[in-house]
């Protein structure tokens, strides 16, 4: 093969011509004598191909613990694909014109269907070099068994020799990476579209292995989708890192408005939150918004996962925050019927909200307050800077106004999932 890197041991101990630039001084005729040298020996080394390709697959064997697995799987195609290199190799040497363009094509085929085969580059390389290397030898020692005398002519014609082997390693790399970069494109692809069919609900069962593969993540167990929106301007990784904790296992799915994280957790459905949701974000990030969902069960069900991450973050204020969907479940049933949610909301505080401002976000503010604090006047007056007497006079208006008792619970509860359709519903 034209391989190079670099060779990890000598091919064979012995006199052998040291590579070297032509000098300007260097005559025509010399010129034509070494290249009558090299087409000899060129040919003695096509007529003993096959022995050299044994030579070549030997070391590969020896020295490269890559190949010495790819000639377990495959002897046949290995001694094959070094034959076919090294043919390439000496043809160019005869023909240089003639042969360049097949040689070039064989060696790009080489690292394409290496880098797709997994071979590391770095043995590749190192093989093209051994490769590169017996040529040379066996340049030598033809001629040293034709013509010992004309040796020496090979020195003007080493330089373009071992040119051509770093051509080829350049060649050969370069395939390599670009089959590798295709490669990893295809990869990223197939699993975007994996994740997105499980975000989605739309993946099939027969797909499930494959996508538990290529996420790295397990078909069965428990899962919490966490919904990423807000935050830094081209920082992903900021909101990422502020909704799932450092270490966590996490497969992360960007989409246009919303980054979707698939995280597996413990049998009791618990993801610890870097941030408490009533504290609000992070100061440093402010209109982050974090949608924690509930868990369920396996890989197939993580559609729903992401539905209840997705209610979860219509529940965070617009300023920002992080909600888990478990915390919040009167307002999850809210979101999730928006239509009623206004109608119960008109209905039982249509009175309260046609006030004038002023009036209204005091009765308001003040029965939010009030259910917040248990029901405690005291305390409510104490966290609205008034006399309690002040708070039982409002929840009074309240009751008037609205036409329900806040003594009776089927009418707390109205009231209450009424304050949080407002709260919720911002259009």
């Amino acid at each position: 093969m034209q391989h190079a890197v670099r060779s990890r041991a000598p091919i064979r101990a012995g006199l052998t011509p040291v590579p070297r630039p032509r000098t300007p001084g260097t005559g025509s005729s010399t010129d034509a004598d070494a290249l009558r040298v090299l087409h000899r020996a060129a040919r003695g080394l096509l007529d003993d191909l096959p022995e050299l390709t044994d030579r070549l697959v030997a070391l590969l064997n020896e020295q490269e613990p890559a190949y010495r697995a790819a000639l377990t799987r495959d002897p046949s195609a290995t001694w094959q694909e070094a034959h076919r290199s090294l043919r390439h190799s000496v043809a160019s040497l005869l023909d240089p014109r003639g042969a360049r363009d097949a040689a070039r094509r064989c060696s790009w085929r080489i690292g394409a269907t290496r880098a797709e085969q997994g071979l590391p580059l770095d043995a590749l390389l190192h093989a093209f070099r051994l490769g590169g290397s017996l040529v040379w030898q066996g340049l030598v020692e033809e001629t040293s068994r034709a013509a010992p005398e004309d040796v020496r002519l090979l020195v003007h014609v080493a330089a373009d020799v071992w040119d051509f082997v770093d051509e080829h390693c350049t060649l050969v790399a370069d395939a390599y990476r670009r089959t590798e970069w295709r490669i990893g494109r295809r990869r990223e692809n197939r699993a975007r579209l994996l994740a997105a069919g499980l975000l989605d609900g739309t993946s099939r069962i027969a797909d499930l292995p494959e996508a538990a593969q290529v996420l790295e993540l397990p078909e069965q167990g428990r899962y919490v989708v966490v919904a990423v929106t807000g935050g830094p301007p081209g920082r992903p990784d900021a909101g990422r890192a502020a909704a799932v904790p450092s270490g966590s296992r996490v497969h992360w799915h960007a989409g246009p408005d919303v980054d979707y994280g698939i995280v597996p957790v413990g049998a009791d459905g618990g993801l610890p939150a870097p941030h408490d949701p009533v504290s609000g974000p992070p100061a440093s990030f402010p209109g982050l918004r974090i949608g924690v969902g509930s868990p369920v069960d396996g890989l197939a069900a993580v559609g729903d996962a992401r539905r209840l991450a997705d209610t979860a973050l219509e529940i965070c204020p617009e300023a920002g925050g992080t909600v888990r969907l478990a915390d919040q479940l009167p307002a999850a049933l809210v979101v999730s019927s928006p239509e009623l949610g206004r109608a119960l909301a008109e209905r039982v505080l249509g009175p309260l909200l046609r006030l004038e401002p002023a009036n209204r976000e005091v009765l308001l503010d003040t029965l939010t307050t009030w259910l917040d604090c248990d029901g405690s006047a005291q305390r409510a007056g104490e966290r609205l800077y008034c006399h309690r007497n002040t708070v039982l006079n409002r929840l009074r208006r309240c009751e008037q106004l609205t036409g329900r008792s806040l003594s009776r619970p089927a009418d707390v509860v109205e009231i209450s999932l009424s304050l949080t359709a407002r709260r919720v519903l911002r259009d």
